[in-house]
């Protein structure tokens, strides 16, 4: 069972879903760092997730900020640390807006 906030959003726009869970072709950067030629986005964002906690990348004073190692930094426009907010975003830069 959805969230009621995110049942509606399904509900009201269902293209919003389609962008998180359609399987598009990735860039070489995100390729390599993924293992996978086609992922979706949000298999993609949970892959990176996944990393971070695997690695202990996130800051120990304060669990809102990753601090980005060298293979990390590569998909994530070169920065050195990351508020967790900012993740979606940069990793939606890697894909295109429509991905049909």
């Amino acid at each position: 069972m959805l969230p009621q906030g995110v049942k509606k959003t399904v509900i009201d726009n269902p293209k919003k879903l389609a962008n998180l869970i359609d399987l598009v072709n990735l860039p070489s950067t995100l390729r390599e760092f993924v293992g996978q030629s086609r992922i979706s986005r949000l298999g993609c964002f949970m892959r990176v997730w996944s990393y971070i906690k695997t690695n202990n990348l996130q800051d120990p004073n304060n669990k809102n900020v990753v601090n980005c190692d060298q293979k990390l930094r590569s998909i994530l426009m070169g920065k050195s640390r990351v508020e967790l907010a900012e993740l979606p975003a940069l990793i939606k830069l890697h894909f295109p807006k429509d991905p049909k």
